[in-house]
């Protein structure tokens, strides 16, 4: 026993652990000392919040402390690993990042007050120009300093409290023994590094904090400094640009959709978000939805804002577009957002998001509840896993089975959301299908039937509901995936997806001669059903007069930012046009016209598109995604 208790592993251990707790015990005083902050956190909420903060301190300690990990387990000779000065070194390997880390979050119990949020790198660029940043940090030190006693005795009891010297025995087959229990050892730490483990598990980013908050102030509650700091120096920090003065950006663009009179439709709104269906499967893989499609609300064009799942949520629910990173991943996903569902909830509405694959998986759960759900729905909800395809989530036509029973419980009026799985990659089918769908040129095209066979399923279950016919079902996409056709493997056609908004009552179907995105969504909605409060949205409804005033396009094609009207494509990176396609005529993108078109025809896009990015950075930077109406 006595040489378990020196041996490498289990004083790593023992210090890693040590470190976990002083970030804990760090948690609880800033609660403590910023009560006035979070006045309706309960007791059983703070113990929510606290477990799920292990996950981010994990993460922190583990990167801080890497290389101390690594020399303290590698398989050396015995006599070299309790050499004392191999031994000093380690010491203070560990020891030093790890008190900067304590420091830094020291400091943090006192800056959230002004920030609401934990320090991440945007910091570094906010400051660049300040002189008298240590002088405020001096002062900070005498002003706070009960925050300052607090984190100089952390700092000496990590120093006294933790354990610097280990032994191993040589005896028998010493090499092999430790290096199974170095592989062993570093496989934990990526695993801890991640945030957990698996391919439906990304690695845990800032965002993911939401899925244990009521609001998004918390996040500083459940967060590290550490962690932040580090997951923002992975993103690209958002620079403000200058491209109009605060009084003449709102003329060319603003996100603030001021309060109308209009006549309110008290109905159900139902989103169905389709993984990785493009305008190209439609009319060869997609019966039931081409059908559909018939008796529905249709645009010329329309287009995703990003290509990864997580672009789209916030895109679709939110109208929050991706421009550069996903917001999700960025240091800003923790500001305060609206949503269809926040908006509505205004109203009385029920709100729900659905998801079949693991809790957590994606960020979806941690968005959802940032964006104003009221319930998640996930694999653990379901409660089946015997219907687990394997790979990513619950197979889609028992999810959706699940998804329309499930509203049939709910009061209404509701609005819900629903994210499907099966098309994903690796594009499997459950085995009784495996012949029933067309296999088509690429792999995917016989998932994307199968998706298609559980939604005409969710609909003929949908359709014997109470709730059906005063229901507006909006069908899109995520985003696209394998494509083949020239027309929509280029800077357009990889976005392309379907976007209908389906009324069952009036029967109502339509193609209109205009283009939406994602970012459209929440407006069109929201003014369709006759929403009358102010609300925050990039997007504008298509049918109405903000459509005909502002009939554009967004995306962002890393690195260009893109726009679109009715009949042109302009790319910018930033500074200038780099390329214009007529993309009516040009189908295939292999004109260039930028250098022939009159500049007059582009000039009311690239003001758009310059305000578009300045509003979206500016409001990303400052917190400023939200009216809040009284």
């Amino acid at each position: 026993m006595k040489n378990f208790w020196r041996h490498p592993l289990t004083v790593a251990a023992c210090n890693i652990l040590l470190v976990m707790a002083i970030y804990s015990a760090m948690r609880i005083f800033c609660f403590a000392v910023n009560g006035a902050m979070f006045p309706n956190v309960s007791g059983a909420h703070l113990l929510e919040m606290m477990a799920g903060g292990l996950r981010f301190d994990l993460t922190a300690v583990l990167y801080l402390s890497s290389i101390y990990i690594i020399g303290v387990l590698l398989p050396l000779p015995a006599v070299w690993r309790e050499n004392k000065v191999y031994q000093q070194v380690l010491k203070w390997l560990f020891l030093v990042p790890n008190a900067l880390g304590i420091i830094v979050n020291a400091i943090d119990i006192v800056y959230i007050r002004f920030t609401d949020r934990r320090t991440t790198c945007a910091f570094f660029s906010e400051f660049a120009n300040d002189n008298n940043l240590w002088r405020i940090l001096g002062q900070g030190i005498l002003e706070y300093w009960y925050v300052t006693l607090f984190g100089m005795a952390l700092l000496a009891f990590l120093f006294f409290a933790s354990r610097k010297v280990f032994s191993t025995s040589s005896k028998g087959m010493y090499y092999v023994r430790e290096s199974a229990l170095f592989v062993m050892a570093v496989y934990l730490c990526v695993i801890g590094i991640r945030g957990g483990f698996g391919r439906y598990t990304r690695p845990i980013t800032i965002s993911n904090a939401m899925q244990y908050v009521d609001t998004p102030r918390e996040t500083a509650l459940v967060l590290n400094t550490p962690f932040s700091l580090m997951k923002s120096l992975e993103n690209t920090t958002y620079v403000e640009p200058q491209y109009f003065s605060a009084e003449e950006l709102p003329k060319h663009m603003t996100p603030i959709h001021e309060a109308q009179k209009r006549t309110w439709w008290d109905c159900n709104v139902v989103v169905i978000i389709l993984e990785s269906f493009s305008t190209e499967y439609i009319g060869q893989y997609t019966p039931f939805l081409d059908s559909l499609l018939e008796n529905s609300v249709t645009f010329e064009y329309s287009f995703a804002s990003g290509r990864k799942s997580i672009d789209a949520m916030p895109s679709i629910l939110s109208s929050i577009p991706m421009l550069i990173e996903p917001y999700i991943v960025t240091p800003y996903s923790t500001n305060s957002v609206s949503s269809i569902a926040d908006c509505l909830k205004r109203k009385g509405y029920r709100t729900a998001f659905f998801h079949g694959a693991p809790n957590g998986s994606m960020g979806f759960q941690a968005y959802a509840r940032s964006a104003g759900f009221d319930a998640y729905y996930g694999m653990d909800e379901y409660g089946n896993t015997a219907d687990f395809d394997g790979t990513w989530a619950i197979w889609d036509e028992p999810f959706l089975q699940y998804y329309a029973n499930t509203m049939s419980t709910m009061q209404e009026p509701f609005m819900t959301a629903v994210f499907t799985a099966s098309s994903h990659h690796p594009f499997k089918v459950p085995a009784q299908y495996k012949d029933s769908f067309p296999k088509g040129t690429l792999p995917i095209h016989q998932a994307i039937g199968y998706t298609d066979h559980a939604l005409r399923r969710f609909f003929e279950t949908a359709s014997r509901q109470p709730w059906f016919d005063h229901t507006l079902f909006v069908i899109t996409a995520d985003h696209t995936n394998e494509l083949e056709t020239p027309e929509y493997t280029n800077a357009k056609g990889l976005y392309e997806i379907p976007i209908a908004l389906y009324d069952p009552l009036s029967g109502w179907g339509c193609r209109i001669n205009r283009i939406i995105s994602q970012a459209d969504i929440m407006p069109t909605v929201l003014n369709y059903i006759g929403y009358d409060e102010a609300y925050f949205a990039f997007g504008v409804d298509v049918l109405g007069k903000e459509g005909r005033e502002h009939p554009y396009a967004v995306c962002y094609n890393a690195p260009l930012y893109q726009i679109f009207s009715d009949s042109l494509l302009v790319q910018f990176d930033g500074e200038k046009v780099v390329a214009v396609y007529d993309y009516r005529k040009d189908k295939e993108l292999k004109a260039n016209i930028a250098g022939t078109i009159a500049p007059e025809r582009i000039a009311p896009m690239v003001d758009y598109l310059k305000a578009y990015i300045q509003q979206y950075i500016h409001r990303m930077i400052n917190n400023e995604m939200r009216v809040e109406n009284s």
